[in-house]
Parts: structure tokens; sequence; C-alpha cells
């Protein structure tokens, strides 16, 4: 971590080690994923809208995801999370506590710094919308046969390890389990 406190960021100088044989599909498999992420999240983005816009915004949804992932997280964790400057996140953050579904509290330890939990209420809402999610993305799914649904769920699973274990292995760009 440089000297300066700031974040390291999670590509490497050196690429890791490969498997003989392995670059070239790694390489195709990488095009993909970066070509296929942002188009599912913006189909995401998009649904979420349509269906969850009476309920909460986009980034308010990102907030009780995050907190119910990592909970006593600290604004300064949230605005990493969410790529956002620390006063937008706070916005966000107080809106949530005006509608109850966010709590704030002072961290015991470290004055300056607040600790974020979910309310029931904002465990249940966050649980409708992700129920709504679910739903939507499961119709586009069920398009597909039962072994083309399973392989995507492999598929998904081994691209989360493989993620997770580059992120615990990057000196701390993902300190908090996601």
């Amino acid at each position: 971590m440089p000297s300066n406190g700031s974040r390291t960021t999670p590509f490497r100088k050196t690429p890791p080690r490969r498997t003989p044989g392995a670059g070239a599909e790694a390489e195709r498999c990488a095009r993909e994923v970066i070509d296929i992420v942002p188009l599912v999240m913006r189909f995401l983005r998009r649904e979420f809208r349509r269906q969850s816009a009476p309920l909460l915004s986009v980034p308010q949804a990102r907030t009780l995801a995050f907190v119910d992932r990592t909970p006593g997280s600290s604004l300064t964790d949230l605005a990493e999370h969410l790529n956002v400057a620390h006063p937008t996140a706070s916005l966000i953050v107080n809106r949530l506590v005006h509608q109850a579904l966010l709590r704030r509290t002072e961290d015991p330890r470290e004055r300056r710094r607040c600790a974020l939990t979910l309310t029931p209420a904002g465990a249940h809402r966050l649980k409708i919308v992700r129920a709504a999610a679910c739903a939507v993305v499961a119709g586009v799914l069920s398009g597909g046969s039962a072994s083309d649904i399973r392989a995507i769920s492999q598929g998904l699973d081994r691209l989360k390890t493989a993620f997770q274990r580059a992120s615990n292995s990057s000196n701390g760009v993902d300190r908090k389990p996601r």
C-alpha cells in the first residue's frame, strides 16, 4: 500500500502465473467478461429503475446491499464501494436514515467514524427489491435449457471464486468480504 494511504490498484504490474496453454483462452474469456458484465449491469439498472423506482433509487439499493454484506462499515467504506465522493455517500445515508432504513451510530473506538447498519425496515425493503431483481433475471434465464442455466451458474461460481482469490491476494484492495 502506498505510504499516502491511497488504495492500490487491483491490476498487477506482473501478470500472475498461468497454466501452460491457458493464456489465449484466458484472454478470450477476459474480453467476454469485460464485454458482458456492463451489458448485464445496464439491463439490471434499467429494470431496477422500472420496477423499484417508488421504493429505492439504484444508489440507495446498492447502499443497503453493501451495508447488509458489511454491517458496521463506515461512510468512507461506502463511498469507496459506490465510487462517489464522501459528501454524496453522506447524502444517500442521510436520506436512508430519514426513511428509517439505515442506522448510523458513532463508533465507540473512533469518534469521527460512524458505523452503518440496516434497520429491520431496511432489511425488509432490501429483501423486496432483491426478490424483484431475482424474478427479472430468472425470467431472462428461463428461456434457456436446464443444462444452460446450470452451466451459467457454475461459470458464475468459478468467476466469483477467481475474483475473491484475486481480491484476497491483492494486498488489501478488497478488505471486506462481499
